[in-house]
């Protein structure tokens, strides 16, 4: 973090907090609290997890919201102009698509709200979010830079720009909300325009409707009122906010389909007339409750607990999402008659379903006695999922039915479905609309010519999500008559949808304790879980840039040959140790499905790593021709200081440019010595630097500029075979040769001489060449 980003940081927040107080001393009805998140370097866009979440906690009763966005960059000439994409989101995390790739067939996605930042000339930008009326529990923002360049960067040799991003929230509180009690009028005043009423009411379990009534307006003594009522909270990025204008009349009303269970509702109201007028009203609220019957199904899990008290079904991680129901709702007698000859007495039939929890992010949804259930025309099905641990918005709810054919007993009738979050749809056979009062739900439908219907909601927002189902008929509920449907519903949370298919990897990630998944796609695939195949390659293109990339190491056989010819056996066996492994961990390292691994990944790359380096090592070495005692030994030495610095840092790029420069200054050293002592340049023969030295060095500098300048992601396959093939190619020409006293394939005549002294190598350690 850059050192005036920070004192701007603190002015801008002191200034926040001075502003925040007035209100806490001017009237002791509110209150102000601050949040903040420690700052996060930002990544260019390439898949989900290069996206930066933070996660904030908006208390109850808030009444204005507002976010500090900070943003800053570096001073280096490397820091141009860019443009910070933020997203803001309810309940879960954004779903965003920078890239404009394609999501999965029957994935619902609300595209988030968003805005941007840009940081040209000034070192750091910071802009303000204001939400009035904020719905209380998670929110979630999260911040990126365009799309990456795709160029593979060598670590340490390019410094690449920081740009830094945080945010920071303040929230206004109202303390002690008057409550609207049920059928119970509540007079209130407002006392001018700058000072909106807040009023909350609670909203019991099994409501259907609510209705609000504003009524005995009087302003200064007269009745020409002109009131806004606002009703519910704002939740990006939909908000589904009610406004009941009242202007000129004395009683207005408003009603509230599907309110939100068990949730309290935020009720604002406005004073639109002239500044000084104070406006006295009542408002009263009533409810209408849809009644649940009880299920077969219900009594035999009931029942089943009685015979069983061992049974695990509710034990080891899982939980009952209607166990809330066994102590409110009488049971009749185990084995009574479902009560469905009697449908006028209730309007929804509850289905009991256990959560299994799986993993991260991973839980199933079991039916009681399913996995189908019965669907009728006269009433509801009713299904209640629990995903408000505050842990299952990071993964991806898949939703499946299917029909039984056999079962449906009018050919042209339709099995109608909702899902929907904090209340369900109670009105399909009338509206067939999927929308409560504050959430738009997702619909399905399954019939005689589509059996099967799925539903995928990437990050779920955090609450209990209802399926509600219903046999419809397409001339009237009164043509379907007591006619049901067997349906099998299928209902689980997983990180990743597919596993993000054969072209992707689902990724874990991690922010403050919460837990999300993203996809890491493949190949050309991209998308949401990987399903977007525009940019895809082939699967012959896949083959091609396999054997590209492993076959592009037999290069390495003419250097191992060479230094066999020459008697170089160390050398040799660490050629042949680095064509091995560079061989199998590029076949392994492949992202489409030409992949073959005969070992572990991990273990493959560290050993290509530390062969190639290994390899640059020993060559130039050899080039030295110093004494062999001291060669062996600095081989070994370089070796195993080489195997440390790679497993502290695998892709540093001193890995490979330290042991590069520490050989060449010892080759340079004893070639000066070798030089100053014969009185001639050494190597002494020209035909060895014009058709050796020289061709040798100049393929390693080219393969050095390709392996550093060239590479991207996309020509990844061309130009690191190329830099394969050049690198063996001067290995080839750079080996030195054998002394003039030694016989060409002199190595094979030393596995004979077993317990003979073939050679004195005692007079060979001082012969200079």
């Amino acid at each position: 973090m850059q050192p005036g980003f920070v004192t701007a940081d603190r002015h801008t927040r002191s200034t926040m907090l001075r502003l925040l107080g007035l209100h806490a001393v001017s009237d002791l009805l509110y209150i102000s609290e601050y949040f903040s998140q420690s700052a996060q370097k930002l990544s260019f866009y390439g898949w989900y997890g290069n996206a930066k979440l933070f996660r904030f906690q908006v208390p109850e009763d808030t009444i204005l919201l507002r976010w500090l966005l900070q943003a800053s960059k570096g001073k280096g000439p490397e820091c141009t102009t860019t443009e910070i994409t933020i997203h803001f989101s309810y309940g879960a995390p954004p779903v965003i698509n920078p890239l404009g790739t394609q999501f999965p067939s029957n994935a619902t996605v609300r595209p988030s709200y968003n805005l941007t930042m840009t940081l040209s000339v000034t070192l750091q930008n910071s802009t303000f979010v204001n939400i009035t009326t904020p719905a209380a529990g998670d929110w979630f923002i999260a911040a990126h830079l365009p799309q990456a360049a795709g160029k593979i960067e060598v670590k340490g040799f390019s410094t690449p720009c920081a740009y830094i991003f945080q945010p920071d929230m303040f929230v206004l509180r109202f303390v002690d909300v008057p409550v609207l009690q049920p059928d119970t009028p509540l007079q209130q005043t407002i006392a001018s325009p700058a000072r909106p009423l807040h009023v909350k009411i609670f909203i019991p379990e099994y409501t259907a409707t609510m209705q609000f009534t504003l009524r005995s307006c009087v302003v200064n003594s007269t009745k020409a009122c002109a009131i806004r009522v606002v009703l519910g909270s704002i939740m990006l990025p939909q908000s589904f906010q009610k406004t009941l204008s009242c202007k000129g009349t004395a009683d207005c009303s408003l009603v509230l389909h599907s309110p939100p269970w068990e949730k309290w509702l935020q009720i604002m109201a406005e004073n639109l007339g002239t500044p000084n007028a104070s406006v006295s009203f009542e408002m009263i609220a009533s409810f209408t409750a849809c009644k649940p019957g009880s299920t077969n199904s219900f009594l035999n899990f009931y029942s089943s607990l009685n015979q069983n008290q061992s049974t695990p079904a509710l034990g080891g991680g899982r939980n009952a999402s209607t166990l809330g129901m066994l102590g409110n709702t009488t049971l009749p007698a185990v084995g009574a008659a479902n009560n469905v000859s009697n449908p006028g007495t209730f309007c929804l039939q509850s289905q009991p379903v256990i959560r299994e929890d799986l993993d991260i992010a991973s839980v199933r949804f079991r039916v009681i006695n399913g996995p189908s259930i019965p669907v009728h025309s006269e009433f509801l099905t009713l299904l209640l999922l629990n995903l408000n641990t505050g842990m299952d918005s990071g993964g991806t709810l898949v939703v499946n039915l299917l029909l039984n054919e056999t079962s449906l007993s009018i050919g042209n009738a339709s099995v109608f479905a909702c899902m929907s979050a904090a209340s369900p749809v109670l009105t399909l056979n009338t509206t067939r609309n999927c929308s409560t009062a504050f959430f738009q739900g997702y619909p399905l439908k399954v019939n005689a010519s589509s059996t099967e219907a799925t539903l995928i909601i990437p990050y779920p927002e955090t609450d209990n999500w209802f399926l509600s189902l219903q046999l419809i008929c397409p001339w009237g509920q009164g043509e379907c008559n007591k006619a049901k449907a067997k349906v099998t519903i299928s209902i689980y949370l997983t990180p990743c949808f597919d596993d993000c298919g054969t072209y992707g990897q689902c990724g874990l990630l991690r922010r403050h304790g919460y837990l999300y998944a993203g996809c890491s796609c493949k190949a050309g695939w991209g998308g949401w879980s990987c399903t977007d195949n525009t940019k895809a390659q082939s699967v012959g293109s896949q083959n091609l840039a396999t054997l590209l990339l492993t076959l592009s190491n037999l290069m390495f056989l003419p250097a191992i040959a060479i230094a066999l010819y020459h008697c170089y056996l160390v050398e040799a066996s660490v050629y042949t140790y680095t064509m091995f492994f560079s061989t199998f961990y590029h076949a392994c390292d492949q992202p489409g499905v030409a992949v073959m691994c005969i070992m572990d990944y991990d273990t493959l790359q560290y050993c290509d790593f530390l062969g190639s380096v290994v390899a640059i090592w020993v060559t130039i070495l050899c080039m030295a021709r110093v004494k062999k005692i001291l060669k062996y030994v600095l081989f070994v030495l370089g070796t195993l200081l080489i195997a440390m610095s790679l497993q502290l840092d695998r892709r540093g790029i001193w890995n490979m440019m330290g042991p590069c420069l520490f050989a060449l200054i010892i080759m340079i050293m004893a070639w000066v010595y070798h030089g100053v002592k014969r009185r001639h340049c050494y190597p002494t023969s020209w035909k060895r630097w014009v058709f050796y030295l020289i061709p040798g060095i100049t393929l390693a500098f080219v393969a050095i500029s390709v392996y550093a300048f060239m590479e991207t992601n996309d020509n990844y396959y061309y130009t690191h075979s190329i830099w394969h093939i050049l690198v063996a190619s001067s290995v080839a020409f750079l080996l030195p040769p054998h002394d003039k006293h030694k016989k060409p394939w002199a190595w094979s005549q030393k596995l004979i001489c077993r317990y003979q002294i073939c050679k004195n190598d005692r007079e060979e350690l001082y012969v200079v060449t």
